[in-house]
């Protein structure tokens, strides 16, 4: 799916739609007053302030209705230029365009864009007419506070989306049905993968699948960061407030910090893995032999997020991030940033996920350290991408304080993208924590070091994978990988039983559905459970002792003996097909 915001012609075109929205209104309920219409990824918005009334669904039809007249009437758009005097008489009796006014930075030319009757305060840039603007759709009405303060009134916000043609109209409105089909929080109830309760808002609760979907996801984690030479810790859920003070946390996070007394001492829960990870290094002594040094953890954090923003598994309170901290020497930064990337690549590569690498530098003032060190650090992570075969976006100024990073926007099935993978280079923590090791000269040195993770957290990227996948796991993935179904239990149950009790032994997640329900009906909910393989078994397979199954979506029955089957199915969980 499209991000409007990175497409400057979709953005222009929808940010003139927003215009089309507002003159359609102010026909429509002419003491309506507007704040802000902008452009953001999904499309466009505006926040109006209607008074006593309230937009429903239905509302929305007739908004419609009449822009679609405002566009078939063909205004022209035209720009004006005002000086602060003339822009504040013109909306003089709009409190919100006063304030919008009067917070402007440079005041001394404010354009406003006109269209028959209706005019607005923007900057600009629009199309030339609203005959460009027939293809849009108005897609939902929430509430949202004047200036994001619970303290202001609430305003009406109406969502809507803008393209050049009808086709691709029609193919968005599609891809958001087949979103809606795939939201995590309604297949997370079906498939019994995860709940929540308002005993813990923010805080998920993962049920009997979703913990074995949770422990593949793990196993599968440590499995490969084995095989790339990690080491794995695991740091209290609780430290110090002294701690959390070192490491800066403290001055700069402290509002999404939980914090407790014990001992008469300030104790924080961690926001974040890092510090506890510097602990780790500093116990011990280090060598530049023993550099690079690889530290995973699949750390628990809590974080106080707003109410609002709490989003089933996508925003939450409690998750679990992928870290690890790699610590190295200067010259060693391009060659394990190159071997992080051909990492993440294979990891992302067995989801059958896509994704873009976005560099962003150093802030133009609130950062730390010297800036030919930011040179030579996004040097490196450059250079890296670029030896790794992958081209790469840059965000300028959009770096961490203490360093530049790399970001990883994955693509899943319907084209959304998703941050979550980021290598990040540190200049700050190793100087806080006086890190150091000892160099072939006898020297104390200070070790680079980087942050990175590649799930970014392990509840998130459930999320993003059950509407990847839809909710039909792959079969290594997959909760429940089998169900064994007798097709009539006077005759076949003692057979299913004997292929049930197999299928566990050998170790495959397999349910076994001997209700008293007709045939029709447990294939049906197999479906709807999206259970990767269902076995039936009746006189054919009892007399021949073989087993005939159906995949996922397929109707096509095949047969084959057992260990012939056994066989098929390790192949399929082995390669993770």
């Amino acid at each position: 799916m499209i991000n409007i915001k990175d497409d400057e012609k979709l953005s222009i075109l929808n940010h003139s739609c927003a215009h089309l929205l507002a003159h359609a209104v102010k026909k429509l309920y002419p003491n309506s007053l507007f704040w802000v219409g902008p452009v953001i990824e999904e499309g466009f918005y505006y926040d109006i302030d209607l008074g006593d009334k309230v937009i429903t669904e239905e509302d929305l039809e007739i908004i419609s209705k009449e822009m679609k007249k405002i566009v078939k009437d063909n205004k022209l758009i035209k720009r004006i230029e005002l000086n602060r005097e003339e822009a504040l008489e013109l909306f003089k009796d709009d409190p919100y365009k006063i304030d919008l006014i009067e917070n402007m930075e440079d005041s001394s030319l404010i354009t406003a864009y006109k269209q028959d009757d209706f005019i607005d305060l923007c900057r600009g840039p629009h199309v030339e007419s609203t005959k460009l603007l027939k293809n849009f759709k108005l897609l939902k009405v929430s509430g949202a506070y004047y200036k994001g303060d619970s303290k202001n009134k609430v305003l009406q916000r109406i969502y809507g989306i803008c393209f050049e043609t009808e086709e691709d109209l029609n193919n968005h409105l599609y891809l958001l049905e087949e979103a809606k089909k795939r939201d995590h929080k309604k297949l997370g109830k079906e498939l019994e993968l995860f709940m929540m309760s308002e005993y813990g808002p923010g805080f998920p609760f993962f049920l009997n699948n979703g913990t074995i979907l949770r422990n593949q996801l793990e196993n599968f984690w440590y499995e490969e960061h084995t095989k790339e030479g990690y080491k794995f810790i695991k740091t209290p859920a609780m430290l110090n407030k002294e701690l959390w003070e070192l490491s800066g946390h403290w001055y700069n996070y402290r509002e999404n910090m939980y914090i407790s007394e014990i001992d008469e001492k300030t104790f924080a829960i961690k926001p974040m893995n890092c510090p506890g990870g510097m602990l780790v290094y500093k116990n011990s002594l280090h060598s530049y032999k023993d550099l690079p040094l690889r530290i995973g953890e699949l750390g628990q954090v809590h974080r106080h997020e707003a109410s609002g923003a709490l989003n089933g598994l996508f925003r939450v309170r409690t998750f679990t991030q992928d870290d690890a901290h790699i610590f190295m020497r200067e010259d060693q930064i391009e060659s394990e940033v190159i071997k992080l990337i051909n990492f993440i690549d294979r990891m992302y590569a067995i989801f059958g996920l896509t994704y873009d690498i976005e560099l962003s530098t150093r802030p133009e003032e609130k950062y730390i350290g010297d800036i030919k060190v930011w040179n030579k650090a996004e040097k490196a992570l450059e250079d890296a991408c670029l030896k790794s075969g992958h081209s790469y976006k840059v965000n300028p100024g959009d770096g961490a304080f203490y360093g530049p990073k790399l970001d990883f926007r994955i693509k899943d099935s319907l084209g959304r993208v998703w941050q979550c993978g980021t290598i990040q280079l540190d200049m700050n923590l190793p100087e806080r924590f006086d890190l150091t090791y000892i160099d072939s000269d006898g020297s104390k040195k200070r070790p680079v070091m980087l942050h990175r993770v590649i799930y970014g957290s392990i509840e998130r990227f459930i999320g993003i994978l059950i509407e990847h996948y839809a909710g039909a796991f792959p079969t290594w993935l997959a909760p429940i990988q089998l169900v064994v179904i007798p097709v009539n239990n006077n005759y076949h149950l003692e057979y299913a039983s004997e292929i049930y009790n197999k299928l566990k032994h050998d170790g495959f997640r397999v349910n076994f559905d001997d209700r008293e329900e007709k045939l029709g009906y447990k294939l049906r909910e197999t479906q709807t459970k999206k259970i990767p393989f269902t076995l039936i078994l009746g006189d054919n397979e009892k007399d021949n002792q073989t087993i005939s199954f159906r995949r996922f979506g397929s109707q096509e029955t095949i047969t084959m003996e057992y260990n012939e089957f056994k066989e098929y199915l390790n192949k399929i969980i082995l390669e993770k097909e």
